[in-house]
């Protein structure tokens, strides 16, 4: 029985003073015994979706907030301008962290970081609730197939990426440095005066090309590897660090087939002139073939570090809430 069960059963309270009291008859003394009977009660009562919602919420917080420098140092790569002086050195990922930390200072790494929370907050909450609502309804009492995987992290991956998909455009646009956004409801509202509202909706295709393939790749690659597990180590104590390093393989392979498609996304989201075809067409002329995998090495580290903790964190978290994941 779930931990937070045990505590329910173990208090009620009293109709006329509305003090807490246990069931051997003794008071709940402290405020923050009483706090915790409160709390304990309120989670208990969540409709499940929303528990789902939260634990995803916290979790991706948390790898938002670590590998967001990662995240800037791959927009600045896919967005460098193409007019370079001839025979000049190729730019990588080091020389991009660099010159971040040397013009904007330290915190610069994490320019953007406002929209990236915007975003991720609730967009990782509606993923793993969405995740959560559709396995339970079609897989309540197994795990799902290969296939099935990948449909299950495909569909919860459009619903969350529709949804957020005006702060994705506002957070690109941020990290690129191209605009002079003061705040997340500043640009906002900058883009529909300017441009309309459509463009806070453009890439969408080129958005849904990259995350719902990658959601689902990674969901099979996850689950699978989770599920080849010998059972003495996933029923142990280093059950957290397996299921991460199963995420980790499992966001490498993703990050790297989704990653042209990631690089179009970018070019259309700062471009709002350019269409998907367009924004391939340009990419090769410029870059040839290779211009569609810049910034695959900060990308597939930040994709990667990002969801194997997301999903490790959420996992956990749903175990202390007494829900399987």
């Amino acid at each position: 029985m779930p931990e937070a069960q045990q505590w329910l059963q173990t208090c009620h309270i009293c109709a006329y003073c509305r003090r807490y009291f246990r069931v051997d008859g003794s008071r709940v003394k402290t405020l923050q015994e009483e706090d915790k009977v409160l709390r304990t009660m309120e989670l208990s009562l969540a409709h499940p979706a929303i528990k789902a919602f939260m634990c995803g919420s916290f979790s991706g917080t948390c790898s938002t907030l670590l590998f967001q420098p990662l995240d800037l140092v791959k927009t600045r790569l896919q967005t460098l301008q193409s007019s370079m002086q001839p025979g000049s050195g190729r730019v990588g990922m080091v020389t991009v962290l660099l010159s971040v930390v040397r013009t904007e200072r330290l915190l610069g790494l994490w320019k953007g970081i406002s929209p990236s929370f915007a975003r991720t907050i609730p967009g990782v909450g509606i993923y793993f609730s969405t995740y959560y609502s559709l396995k339970q309804h079609f897989f309540p009492d197994s795990s799902p197939r290969a296939i099935q995987a990948v449909l299950l992290g495909g569909g919860a991956r459009t619903v969350a990426g529709v949804f957020m998909l005006p702060v994705t455009v506002i957070k690109t646009r941020f990290e690129c440095g191209r605009y002079s956004y003061g705040s997340v409801t500043g640009a906002l509202c900058s883009v529909c005066r300017t441009e309309g509202p459509a463009a806070l909706f453009s890439g969408l295709m080129a958005t849904l090309l990259r995350d719902v393939p990658f959601s689902g790749i990674y969901v099979m690659f996850y689950s699978q590897s989770k599920a080849s597990l010998p059972k003495e180590i996933s029923s142990s104590a280093s059950a957290p660090l397996a299921n991460f390093s199963c995420g980790i393989m499992a966001g490498i392979l993703a990050s790297l087939i989704t990653q042209p498609a990631d690089v179009v996304k970018t070019q259309v989201q700062v471009n709002p002139q350019l269409r998907t075809g367009e924004a391939i067409r340009y990419i090769y002329m410029e870059h040839g073939l290779q211009g569609f995998f810049r910034g695959a090495v900060p990308r597939t580290l930040r994709r990667t570090m990002m969801a194997a903790m997301a999903w490790t964190v959420y996992e956990q978290m749903m175990t202390r809430v007494g829900l399987k994941s």
